[in-house]
């Protein structure tokens, strides 16, 4: 099997003209048609991802954000990306990269594997992109879903908390009292606010808020940021079963690298 061959396994899940125009998902270094030793997914593709790459004999990283966003001018290693690039081309490593066309599908998509996570139910597209369809399905940014059964907005954090394995929420005014309709998005999901308001979710749970943005859930929803990696951790478990269940002619290997590059204390 070639890189080209998991690819185009990975561009059926999430096409790669479905990311977003900024972004830069994809092959990003490597040959198509090279034979493929090896498998690691992660998060993001850093230099220790690509040392734990090389000690492990795989010659091919799947990462979900791309480590090159922009055009790189100079490769002299002054940067985390340039060391990173440097060191894969030079050990042969390629790196691909499924990134917001992952985010744009519901099956097996990344913010599924949050709700599943969770527990929800009833599970549909939070932002459809108008017009737009991949296999007579819908596409687009978030998830909503229900619970179960509902929870009191405390026990539903603290049950997020642990489901999600997180070190701390931080979030708005609980003006619901319980919790069953609840609206997802992995990353940077502010712009979604509007969407998870108008389906008339309880909670919106996403990433990377900043504190004026906070005050935008104005009574009529909580937010609860969880963090940016956080919410997108499982992706590395959804890509590895994804490339394994398809694949048994070589190993594919979920990163023991934290590439958080956020601590807390």
């Amino acid at each position: 099997m070639v890189f080209d061959d998991l690819i185009q396994y990975l561009h059926e899940i999430a096409p790669n003209q479905l990311q977003e125009t900024y972004d830069n998902a994809g092959l990003i270094v490597g040959d198509a048609k090279t034979p493929i030793t090896g498998v690691l997914v992660s998060l993001d593709a850093t230099e220790k991802v690509i040392d734990e790459a090389i000690a492990l004999g795989c010659n091919l990283v799947v990462s979900h954000h791309p480590i090159v966003f922009t055009g790189l001018k100079r490769f002299t290693g002054a940067t985390y990306v340039e060391r990173a690039v440097i060191k894969a081309i030079k050990h042969d490593i390629g790196l691909f990269a499924i990134h917001t066309n992952l985010d744009n599908v519901l099956d097996n998509g990344v913010n599924q594997r949050i709700a599943h996570q969770l527990g929800l139910e009833d599970l549909d597209i939070l932002s459809p992109k108008p017009d737009v369809l991949y296999n007579e399905k819908k596409v687009g940014a978030g998830v909503i879903g229900r619970l179960a059964s509902p929870m009191s907005s405390m026990d539903f954090l603290h049950y997020l908390k642990n489901r999600m394995e997180l070190s701390t929420i931080k979030y708005t005014d609980l003006c619901k009292s319980h919790i069953e309709k609840v609206a997802i998005c992995g990353g940077s999901g502010g712009f979604l606010l509007a969407a998870a308001k108008a389906s008339e979710a309880d909670i919106f749970i996403t990433s990377d808020y900043k504190y004026h943005e906070f005050f935008d859930a104005d009574g009529a929803i909580i937010i609860a940021d969880i963090g940016h990696y956080e919410s997108e951790q499982f992706t590395i478990q959804l890509l590895q079963e994804l490339i394994s269940q398809k694949f048994s002619n070589f190993a594919a290997h979920c990163t023991k690298i934290i590439t958080n590059p956020v601590h807390y204390l």
